[in-house]
């Protein structure tokens, strides 16, 4: 049975093992960063080794975390634990055998089916802490990070900003990351609004395309069209602005069709409240039949641009036109 204490990658501290589990790569090194930072302190002469399970020699752990002459604190973080071999797990078992005081063992293990044995050893073992680094799939948890991370910088931001972050990267958290912190600086300390950041990011694919669907699906038709030209003037590719339009229906169709409790909807939809209210408003505009019909047209376009029409510009421009139009 496990002993191991499991907390988020935000709530990471020191222990004698770390071991970091999960598929997201950027939590998990920004977990071996800011342990070693915070230990560094308290501790500047910390001594940090940095070891690979792919390419462990024999004996390595217990040579490094052997006690030093002078006594100074160090820390051993190994990558791809998951691939580490027998001889690799021997020396974790023998190095739980005899943890040194002054030494904190991190050890990074991927996910996946791989190094189970690994996980097995270390997680029943009562001094190590399990931070969880898993991808943050649903719309709520990047929402959720983004504005953590403006918290973090002292920044104001309003929500409409956040989420249209949050939307804009929603396949790299390390650029969501990076964007916050670099909004956060060029503000100067003023409050962050939606509108500072379409500024700020104006060209860049996401952005425009979300600023186009929202446009088109509140029906306001001539803005939609005027944002859609401009945007392929700048040279957006049709294919995330198709992505942008099928993103913000399926939100509409998802908060159209719960049925549960509204204290629940964020819990149940994964989706954070301020764009449930958003979706809910903007389906006063929407029927069932009207919105059904859009998704159709978005999926037509889709297919249009990926290979089935001959003219990708006509096939986004008629689908924002009659998505805006309801017909």
């Amino acid at each position: 049975m496990s002993k191991t204490e499991v907390v988020p990658w935000h709530g990471m501290r020191e222990a004698p093992i770390v071991l970091v589990t999960g598929s997201e790569s950027y939590l998990a090194d920004r977990v071996f960063r800011e342990l070693r930072d915070r230990v560094r302190i308290a501790q500047p002469e910390l001594e940090v080794t940095d070891l690979d399970g792919a390419n462990y020699a024999v004996g390595t752990l217990l040579d490094v975390a052997s006690p030093s002459l002078f006594g100074e604190p160090r820390m051993i973080r190994i990558a791809n634990g998951e691939s580490g071999g027998d001889d690799f797990v021997a020396d974790i078992q023998s190095y739980l055998e005899v943890i040194a005081d002054d030494v904190i063992v991190i050890v990074r293990h991927g996910g996946g089916n791989r190094g189970k044995k690994l996980l097995d050893t270390l997680r029943a073992h009562p001094t190590t802490l399990e931070v969880e680094c898993a991808e943050l799939k649903r719309e709520a948890d990047r929402v959720q990070f983004a504005s953590a991370e403006f918290n973090r910088l002292g920044a104001k931001v309003d929500r409409a900003a956040v989420g249209a972050l949050a939307e804009a990267f929603a396949g790299d958290l390390a650029e969501l990351a990076a964007a916050c912190e670099q909004i956060a600086s060029d503000a100067l300390g003023k409050p962050i609004t939606k509108e500072f950041v379409d500024t700020y990011y104006q060209g860049r694919e996401e952005v425009t395309s979300f600023a186009v669907a929202d446009m088109a699906i509140d029906g306001n038709r001539a803005e939609a069209l005027r944002l859609l030209r401009h945007a392929i003037q700048s040279g957006v590719d049709p294919v995330p602005l198709i992505a942008a339009f099928a993103a913000k229906l399926r939100q509409l169709a998802k908060v159209g069709g719960y049925t549960g409790s509204p204290s629940n909807a964020a819990k149940d939809l994964g989706m954070p409240p301020w764009m449930i209210d958003k979706s809910r408003s903007a389906l006063r505009k929407w029927t069932g039949p009207t919105l059904g019909r859009a998704i159709l047209v978005v999926a037509e376009a889709d297919s249009m641009v990926k290979g089935a029409g001959r003219d990708p510009e006509f096939a986004v421009e008629r689908m924002v036109d009659r998505v805006a139009s309801r017909t």
